[in-house]
């Protein structure tokens, strides 16, 4: 008997590619002089988080802005405003936490909508939640959509231990957002120097196991 996918936001999610929506997109971004949107959703440590993967990738990849938004409701997909504002203002965009069920979906589903608009984005999921994560790829016909895992919990970390989370996370973060997606090839965009050596070493770790990412 199959099996039915629920929304694990509980409303509606991103339709697949074929009902005429854009594909996903096929190039990454260049980090240096890049415009990075980091969109955090209101759980705690999400925006301390999100500035500090920022400032790390201002001082080692030479981003030349970053612009913060806020997503206030959590539990749902990004607004129709915002996701035009992000995909127009934006070379790319970091997204999360993904600290709790509904969240984790949400928060991939923003992922694969500003991904659809061309725009490189890197989600991160805490561990706890990987399932809502994955239900909600399935559901939009995306299943194998890469977002990035953290170890749960994100919400009771002191301000120390965001900076060392974030610090783990960056190379993460640059591979997601600077690889070009086309078929099974996977190529590094303009990354010169600290870019390209984390790039390639993430990429082929992922390759051979899931590690810090899915």
């Amino acid at each position: 008997m199959p099996s039915t996918i629920l929304d694990p936001t509980g409303g509606s999610s991103p339709a697949a590619p074929d009902d005429g929506r854009p594909a996903p997109r096929t190039t990454g971004v260049r980090l240096r002089g890049a415009r990075i949107g980091l969109l955090e959703n209101t759980k705690h440590n999400a925006a301390l988080l999100l500035r500090e993967l920022g400032a790390l990738l201002t001082a080692e990849h030479h981003v030349a802005g970053l612009v913060p938004y806020t997503k206030r409701n959590f539990a749902v997909p990004v607004p129709d405003d915002l996701l035009d504002e992000l995909a127009d203002s934006c070379d790319a965009v970091i997204t999360g936490v993904g600290d709790c069920g509904s969240c984790s979906g949400s928060a991939v589903a923003d992922g694969i909508l500003l991904e659809r608009h061309g725009v490189p984005t890197a989600v991160i999921c805490s561990d706890a939640f990987t399932a809502s994560a994955d239900a909600m790829a399935e559901l939009t016909g995306d299943r194998d959509f890469p977002y990035l895992t953290t170890a749960h919990p994100v919400a009771s970390l002191t301000p120390d231990q965001v900076r060392e989370r974030a610090r783990h996370l960056v190379p993460e973060i640059v591979a997601r957002l600077t690889v070009a997606v086309s078929g099974t090839a996977a190529v590094a965009q303009g990354t010169t120097g600290t870019d390209a050596g984390e790039g390639a070493a993430t990429t082929t770790a992922r390759a051979a196991a899931t590690g810090g990412a899915r």
